[in-house]
């Protein structure tokens, strides 16, 4: 097994980070896919689609040929979610990384390095909601190589973060992640994290089923 370390981001690895958070999420594009042809309310449209399309045209081939056509033009619906997860990172907090993470306050930006190669990253920065302000940080761009998963780095990089929130007095961290990354819901739970709640990207996700599962890890001794 690789050995590796955590550093603090610099700016010779930003086109490797980049790249490393793009791969990661579009990588889970067909689970997404998979996920939402297994939802009950998507089986059921395709059914009353082919029902419908047989009993206008008279022929099941034409039917199943509706159905086809539907399956496909679900998919790149699907990719976008992500697609579009990916742009607006890229545009926005990781297009200028020193910024956003290591010069703005309560923020900061680890990478795992292994054989002299960015393999893994993650960052730290006051939450969205104005609710958690002042109260928890939040846990954001985790990923790991898929190369170098199961060593452990993933549950290095998230020590990380939570040593860094006790360390300035937070009681809480907390992040977000979809529902159909199931490899990094079990290592969050793993490290005290629960699940607080649900939302959905959009209108169109939460039509096709698809959910964004919030987590908070509270943190013994924060006074923030």
């Amino acid at each position: 097994m690789a050995s590796y370390r955590i550093r603090h981001y610099r700016e010779k690895d930003y086109d490797t980070v980049r790249t490393l958070f793009a791969r990661g999420i579009l990588e889970h594009a067909p689970a997404g896919y998979r996920h939402i042809l297994r939802s009950a309310r998507v089986q059921l449209g395709l059914l009353v689609l082919f029902a419908a399309v047989r009993a206008a045209a008279g022929y099941w081939v034409l039917g199943l040929a509706a159905v086809a056509l539907a399956l496909a033009a679900t998919w790149p619906v699907v990719r976008s979610f992500s697609t579009s997860y990916v742009q607006q990172a890229l545009s926005t907090d990781l297009c200028d990384i020193s910024t956003s993470y290591l010069r703005a306050p309560d923020s900061c930006f680890w990478v795992a390095e292994a054989g002299g190669t960015v393999v893994g990253m993650v960052a730290v920065a006051p939450p969205q909601d104005p609710a958690e302000r002042g109260v928890a940080l939040e846990l954001k761009r985790m990923s790991v190589s898929k190369d170098y998963r199961g060593r452990g780095i993933s549950k290095a990089l998230c020590g990380e973060v939570l040593r860094f929130a006790r360390a300035r007095g937070y009681g809480a961290v907390v992040l977000s992640t979809s529902m159909v990354q199931v490899a990094a819901q079990r290592l969050y739970e793993g490290q005290g994290f629960r699940k607080v709640g649900t939302s959905s990207p959009s209108l169109l996700g939460s039509l096709l089923c698809f959910q964004i599962f919030h987590y908070r890890c509270d943190l013994p001794g924060g006074t923030a």
